[in-house]
């Protein structure tokens, strides 16, 4: 049996034996110059990092790692490289606080995302976003830090499970909203500094003010995503884990504002539904993002997203072509860093990247670095004190071609309220001889100067065609002006032949709140592509689809407008198909009542299924997210729901469909199966027919105590002897393929993804890890334990007791594996506790008895695993 490590942010990926980092033993663009600037005993365990647009480089400092749960070993440090040669020369302890997952650097501002802990009982209490502030620039934070959004996780599970699959990565926008980054955690009462309280079930993106209010959500069905990259135009990119080991894995998506992606209950029967991610990137593990878009820096590698890898140990740069309202993309290698965990650069052009460096997931005091990398031609060039700066030279710097000077120049003129600065921003949003991106940073200035007073501006710049998108994004941006902005700008863009504009108009409609709007949005088009799977298949979750966006937005436009009386009323014409899409989210009596009506009105056959189908949807409904629960690493993936029940509108839906179906007689009786079956409705009336049981498959038996009993060379030999020898030998992987078996590998791992899920999947493990990683993780289990693959311990009515580790979970049941292969299903009513071990459940010695040659054959045949 062979194992898959666990990554920081807990994917399927490599365990690595690192060493300190080497330019000439790492792939370096011979375009740059890459130099180490602080080390462990500095930085050890970095897991984000931000740079003030001046070069000082803050570093969170996370010793309790992803899985730790003791507190006290977390702190952000301020770097400075008082010479610019590429190296720290002094460091502060700026600030305490404990697995640090995010930082924002503005002016005298440091924002932080954290984990919190009780000073009381030691426990965590949740994650907040808090901002300290250093006014007097000695290095340390002034004080404690004042609180903008509290209860950003799951506080229940990141006690149980410490902080892996909760709330992570910030970044701001030129539109000057913090963009958060949220694991599938998910979070229950976020509340941010006005009060206002927020859930989210599962992943996504929410964003909130630098003052800590307007707290909302952005997007929503990723699973773990752990940062954020923003361009100039507010295209926002992320690069998050998915690795359930069902064949879904890194995926690099944009998101769209109100987009649905789908994790996890959409992704296999309900893909129409959703935005699909850009592209499945193989295994990986996703961790920081930045949009890079600085002067000095050679053409090919600017102006587009850069994203690190955990589990790959790169930096990716993703080539990202415009589609339509969203985009294509190309993934290219770019700089090796050993688990590289974030990335940012300065006002001069400086990127600066931290390395995990094998730091362990429950943290490391002496290891990690971070290092500078520039251009070799880069000179050093000192950016202004943007609080000493005049109010004209930060009117400049909105027309530089740095991102960075732009930010911090549009913030800066935003806090000082000057009337010459606001009118010069609007001078800049307005003129058409200047670039595009400064026209942009300009018009979200002005808008966000200005609020209410400038919708007027605003609105004559939407009658300007390279601005319009923007005008439209930044007039509905604002919730508390909305009252005030007029729809005839939105409802013109719909017109638009730009689907960008288009797209923006939508969503605008969507925040304006006018359900008036409900008959244009109905009149968006869906394509040919919205199909669901076929019964039983796998619907494309990865596969861009630039044609469905615009419906898809229209959908959730609707569905935030509650428009049930129209898309009831265009059911029965040609806006239907739109209409019953956005009915499947309208848990409504009219909505069900209304369905039934049309459905009895309607002579067209297809619709009156159509209808059927979107009844089917709606018999149940998610339940409301309390925290109690979450869906775990190998989620339920059936959908529509994860934890269903039913509601006022359910026995109308179950008397309608149940007196359809005695209509229709024996014949047609499958087709209210089939919506039974896929819905998950779970009506005894339309039950399958029962069919006789399958033969079941024998799994192997296979004795593990007398395969590591046995001792070869790799027995007799340290760890480290083994890996010279693999290093050395190439190995033969037909020989490896029988091993896989004898060594009893095959009782706990698949090969071929038809095969019956049992513990990590090798058949993609070739591209995931080298074959000394490969090697490593044989002979060290306990090294790092696979994501999803803990052993479980779990207690039960009847004084029962399991241990394995999880292969299935519903919120009805949980189906565990033991090491010999056998299979219990455990009713979650009767789990009475449910406890994750520290070790494997892989024994260490399974490859003792073979010698060097053997045990290379083994490592090349899993290394030639890349399905």
């Amino acid at each position: 049996m062979i194992k898959i490590p666990l990554t920081l942010v807990c994917s399927l990926t490599a365990f690595m034996l690192v060493k300190p980092f080497s330019a000439h033993s790492q792939t370096t663009p011979a375009e740059l110059n890459i130099t180490r600037f602080a080390g462990p005993s500095v930085t050890p365990s970095p897991a984000c990092l931000a740079v003030a647009p001046t070069g000082e480089v803050f570093v969170g400092v996370d010793m309790i790692g992803s899985l730790g749960k003791d507190p006290g070993k977390g702190r952000i440090l301020k770097l400075v490289d008082k010479d610019n040669d590429g190296k720290m020369d002094a460091h502060t302890d700026f600030a305490t606080v404990d697995n640090p997952r995010g930082i924002i650097v503005m002016g005298n501002q440091v924002f932080v995302l954290h984990t919190t802990f009780s000073s009381e009982t030691g426990k965590a209490t949740g994650m907040a976003l808090v901002v300290f502030e250093d006014k007097d620039g000695d290095g340390k934070a002034d004080g404690p830090p004042k609180p903008l959004v509290e209860h950003l996780s799951n506080t229940k599970y990141i006690q149980e499970r410490g902080t892996d699959h909760a709330t992570n990565g910030i970044r701001m926008g030129i539109d000057g909203w913090i963009y958060i980054a949220v694991g599938d955690f998910g979070f229950h009462d976020a509340t941010d500094r006005s009060g206002k309280k927020l859930t989210m079930l599962g992943g996504g993106i929410v964003r909130v003010r630098p003052d800590g209010t307007e707290l909302e959500i952005f997007t929503h069905g990723t699973r773990n995503v752990y940062d954020v990259a923003i361009d100039p135009y507010m295209n926002v990119f992320t690069r998050e884990n998915t690795n359930d080991g069902g064949g879904w894995n890194v995926r690099f998506s944009h998101h769209i504002q109100s987009g649905e992606y789908g994790y996890p209950v959409l992704f296999q029967h309900f893909t129409d539904e959703i935005l699909p991610a850009l592209a499945d990137l193989g295994g990986g593990s996703g961790t920081g993002a930045l949009y890079m878009s600085e002067p000095n820096w050679p053409a090919k590698y600017n102006n587009v997203p850069m994203m690190a890898d955990w589990g790959r140990s790169m930096l990716y740069i993703h080539r990202v072509k415009p589609d339509g309202a969203t985009f294509t993309q190309k993934e290219e290698d770019f700089i090796a860093l050993p688990q590289i965990t974030d990335l940012d650069v300065d006002g001069s052009g400086r990127l600066y990247l931290s390395a995990w460096d094998g730091a362990g997931y429950s943290g490391s005091d002496t290891i990690g670095f971070v290092v500078r990398a520039v251009p070799n031609d880069w000179t050093y060039k000192a950016f202004p004190d943007l609080a000493k700066a005049s109010v004209a030279e930060l009117v400049d710097l909105l027309k530089s071609p740095s991102a960075v000077a732009r930010l911090n120049a549009s913030q800066e003129l935003i806090l000082r309220a000057d009337q010459q600065g606001i009118t010069a921003a609007l001078k800049i949003a307005s003129d058409a001889q200047q670039p595009l991106y400064a026209r942009v940073a300009g018009l979200y200035t002005y808008a966000q100067a200005t609020g209410k007073d400038g919708i007027a501006a605003l609105v004559e710049l939407t009658k300007d065609p390279s601005v319009k998108e923007h005008a439209l994004r930044a007039l509905a941006d604002r919730k508390g002006i909305l009252a005030d902005v007029p729809e005839q700008p939105f409802l013109d863009g719909l017109q638009d032949p730009s689907p960008r504009v288009h797209a923006a108009a939508i969503v605008g409609l969507g925040r304006l709140g006018r359900i008036e709007a409900a008959t244009a949005l109905l009149q968006t088009k869906v394509p040919a592509s919205f199909v669901a799977p076929a019964k039983e298949l796998e619907g494309p979750h990865a596969t861009p689809n630039a044609a469905i966006v615009l419906p898809h937005l229209a959908v959730r436009a609707l569905v935030e407008l509650n428009a049930v009386d129209a898309t009831v009323s265009a059911v029965n014409g040609p806006n239907a198909t739109l209409a019953l899409w956005a009915l499947r989210y309208m848990h409504d009596d009219k909505a069900v009542n209304g369905l039934i009506a049309a459905y009895k009105q309607s002579k067209d056959p297809r619709v009156k299924k159509q209808i059927m189908t979107t009844l089917a949807r709606l018999y149940k409904k998610e339940d409301a997210y309390d925290a109690s629960w979450w869906w775990g690493t190998r989620p339920d993936s059936h959908g529509p729901y994860y934890k269903a029940v039913l509601w006022s509108g359910s026995p109308l839906i179950e008397s309608f469909l149940k007196k359809e179906a005695q209509k229709a007689g024996p014949a047609r009786m499958d087709l209210f199966r089939d919506l039974d079956a896929r819905h998950r409705m779970e009506i005894a009336a339309f039950a399958p027919l029962k069919k006789a049981e399958p033969v079941a498959v024998k799994e192997p038996k296979v004795d593990l105590e007398k395969i590591k009993s046995k001792k070869g060379q790799v027995g007799k030999a340290s760890i480290e002897d083994v890996l010279l020898a693999v290093k050395q030998l190439k190995g033969d992987p037909a020989k490896g393929k029988i091993l896989f078996s004898n060594q009893g590998c095959i009782a706990c791992h698949s090969l071929n993804r038809g095969e019956k899920m049992k513990g990590p999947f090798m058949g993609q493990i070739g591209s995931i890890m080298n074959r000394e990683r490969i090697a490593e993780s044989i002979l060290k289990p306990n090294a790092s334990i696979s994501q999803g693959f803990a052993t479980v311990t779990v207690t039960a009515k009847g004084n029962k007791t399991y241990v394995g580790f999880v292969t299935e979970e519903t919120a009805t049941k949980v189906v565990m594996r033991d090491i010999s292969g056998q299979v219990y299903t455990v009713n979650a009513a009767d789990i009475l506790s449910r406890k994750e071990m520290k070790t494997s459940m892989m024994p260490t010695g399974l490859a003792n008895s073979l010698s060097y040659e053997e045990f290379a054959s083994l490592v090349n045949f899993l290394a030639q695993q890349k399905k």
